[in-house]
């Protein structure tokens, strides 16, 4: 019989801890919480100093009596789930729901799922830390009185079934605000002109700068055709070059929010995705002899140090790999803002001899790609800088300058295993003095760009660059938003939708004290003053309450109507007689009777393309919105033919191969392109 009981959060965890400890340890998972407030009321008692009224969750009876079993049976409980204030505080609530003393150190941390990491864990547990716990107890305390104070009024005002979050609103606020920026600009024209040089067989460009004086800015065709007068083609004298070496570090290793972003604009996960692939990677692969182990450090992390020990093994893999030029002597990265807290590692592999070729077999292709840009993005992080040659370079033609900018590799340094080297621009051997002609002279037209659309990735950085939200919270602050139907994704741009501006509306215009970046990045900032023991997590809830309580009441007495009014179309309920109208719903607009509740006739409002589906030749591609929230393009024939497209259908086929042509548009292009080959028709941007 096992002696020892071991008890983490998730069974895949618990399987991988099982075949490491042997069977004097039995390792079983809470699935999840065990304890939280209850969903059908507020769950805090007020007037009695803001506690918490905990009860089980519902479903988790017989987890709970069977631990409780365990517990009973074991000489030993070890509280092992993950490692952070969530965790901590599942634990906390363990304890609790267990009988354990609360002075006995039974708490446990594995921050990676390796043998050694968790013998070593067993081996020095430590008591549960209250401070943590409080820290989180706050957080859920102040989302749930939030939560439950405005979404009533959500539902009177504005539509029955809402909800806000005090984290996800600032999103909100943060997107919808984006969108006015967008919607108000007000697009300048101007020109550029650029001209083709070829000299030692090399191609490169020069652009019009302006006279030897200033700057010069062409606002409209005409300035560009009477610059063009002024210039001639054999003409271009080189006036100036200069040279100057630089050096570029790697970037440090990654922490959640920029795995997060790297994967979303490299490989286009989202981060709901990206989170749980990265927590396959950390309970734990079977790769074989090995059998199952962790192959990454804990996902949900802050920090950017790296231990002593991978450092230095990874420093002598990098010198047997690639030489010893390319090994750095050991590149520290500090903590990237005062909300840093560095509790764990950065996000790296739990060994740097596990390459990702190595183990590809093991893993899934989704599995293989985010392990590979978190191997290489921390071996990098260890390597020397990237040397090179930064050349300027100035041409005078008439008293019209021309400038060009080129880089020429000096040392690769940690490109050496990049994912994506850098584009450099090569330039031929020029010296001062030179006159260059230049193959043809080109002038354009552009306009002014509005700010563009946030992409999850960008969200991620401004709400970490803010100090909004924790590592652990930001995929799920999107996820809310995007499931309340506040915002929908097009071409992977976050856009906010009428019904995400008309809650944003009211939020902003009755609660804007705290539906605000500052309050709740300094909301965070106490959180963490929590953790460390500087101030008392009910005094930090008491203090928000009462000018909040205030708030409440004083919008409770207003009556202004935010309500969206629904759209009645020319047409009669097929049903009842009574006119359809477009309604709002949870999950986007839909036509249904105005006879409602009397009449519950509805149906999907259909977006069409106006493009034959390619496949079946028989439907037509229309609008679809997947389960994630996501706009594509499928066939109306659907189940019978499963044609579907994340890009919009030109209604054009390819020359090359005859499939559609599409409008793909991302962060870096804007391009009508093939769907299934590399034929691009046009480069929008």
């Amino acid at each position: 019989m096992a002696k020892n009981l071991v008890i983490v959060e998730s069974p895949t965890k618990a399987r991988s801890i099982s075949r490491m400890l042997g069977s004097n340890y039995k390792v079983k998972a809470t699935y999840g919480h065990l304890r939280d407030l209850p969903k059908s009321k507020l769950g805090v008692d007020i007037e009695n100093n803001f506690q918490p009224q905990y009860i089980k969750v519902r479903g988790k009876a017989k987890t709970i009596n069977e631990l409780k079993e365990e517990a009973k049976k074991a000489d030993k409980v070890f509280l092992a789930t993950d490692p952070d204030r969530e965790g901590e505080a599942i634990s906390w609530h363990l304890q609790y729901l267990l009988g354990l003393d609360p002075n006995e150190k039974n708490r446990v941390e594995f921050h990676e799922i390796t043998k050694t990491n968790v013998k070593n864990a067993i081996k020095n547990p430590r008591k549960i830390d209250q401070n943590l716990v409080d820290a989180q107890q706050a957080r859920r305390v102040l989302d749930r009185i939030v939560g439950y104070e405005i979404s009533p009024i959500l539902w009177k005002r504005v539509k029955s079934g809402l909800s806000a979050g005090r984290v996800q609103s600032v999103a909100l606020k943060l997107i919808v605000d984006r969108q006015r920026e967008i919607d108000a600009f007000v697009p300048e024209e101007y020109w550029t002109i650029t001209a083709l040089h070829n000299k030692d067989k090399i191609d490169f460009t020069s652009e019009f700068y302006g006279s030897k004086d200033k700057k010069i800015k062409i606002a409209n065709e005409n300035g560009a055709d009477k610059i063009l007068d002024r210039i001639d083609k054999d003409k271009f004298k080189l006036i100036e070059i200069k040279k100057t070496k630089r050096t570029t570090k790697p970037k440090s290793p990654y922490t959640t929010s920029t795995l997060q972003q790297d994967a979303s604009n490299r490989l286009g996960f989202s981060t709901k995705y990206t989170m749980s692939l990265a927590q396959q990677l950390f309970e734990g692969i079977d790769i074989g002899s090995e059998g199952s182990t962790g192959l990454i450090t804990y996902m949900r992390t802050d920090a950017t140090r790296l231990a002593n020990e991978f450092v230095d093994d990874t420093l002598k893999f990098i010198k047997n790999e690639y030489g010893d030029k390319y090994a750095s002597k050991g590149n520290t990265y500090s903590k990237k803002s005062k909300q840093s807290q560095d509790a764990h590692e950065a996000i790296r592999p739990t060994s740097v001899y596990r390459t990702p070729i190595s183990i590809k077999e093991y893993l899934t292709d989704q599995q293989y790609k985010l392990y590979k840009l978190i191997w290489t993005r921390t071996v990098q992080s260890q390597m020397s800088p990237y040397e090179y040659l930064s050349t300027s370079i100035s041409f005078d033609n008439n008293g019209m300058i021309f400038k060009t900018n080129g880089k020429l590799c000096l040392f690769d340094g940690f490109n050496k295993i990049a994912t994506g080297k850098e584009n450099e621009n090569m330039l031929p051997d020029l010296k001062e003095g030179d006159i260059l002609e230049a193959r043809k002279i080109d002038k354009e037209q552009h306009f002014t760009k509005p700010p563009a659309r946030y992409t999850e990735a960008s969200l991620v950085k401004v709400l970490e660059e803010f100090g909004i939200g924790r590592p652990s919270t930001y995929s799920s602050t999107i996820n809310s938003i995007l499931s309340r139907n506040y915002v929908e994704f097009d071409q992977r741009q976050i856009v906010p939708t009428k019904l995400g501006i008309t809650v944003n509306d009211f939020l902003e215009e009755n609660f804007g004290d705290i539906i605000n970046v500052e309050f709740t990045a300094d909301m965070e900032d106490q959180l963490d003053r929590i953790a460390s023991d500087a101030i008392n997590w009910k005094d930090v809830i008491g203090n928000f309450y009462t000018g909040f309580e205030e708030n409440i009441k004083k919008v409770k007495e207003d009556s202004t109507d935010y309500r969206i009014k629904d759209k009645v179309l020319d047409e009669n309920c097929p049903l009842c007689g009574h006119k359809l109208a477009v309604k709002h719903g949870r999950n986007g607009e839909f036509i249904g009777c105005t006879n409602f509740p009397e009449c519950k006739y509805t149906r999907s409002i259909i977006k069409t393309t106006g493009v034959t589906c390619p496949k079946c030749g028989k439907g037509e591609l229309i609008e679809k919105v997947s389960k994630k929230g996501k706009r594509f393009y499928g066939c109306s024939n659907f189940p019978e033919c499963d044609y579907a497209t994340w890009d919009k259908p030109t209604g054009e086929k390819c020359p090359k191969c005859g499939d559609l042509l599409v409008h793909r548009k991302n962060r870096n292009t804007d391009e009508i392109r093939c769907n299934s080959c590399d034929y691009i028709k046009e480069k929008i941007r």
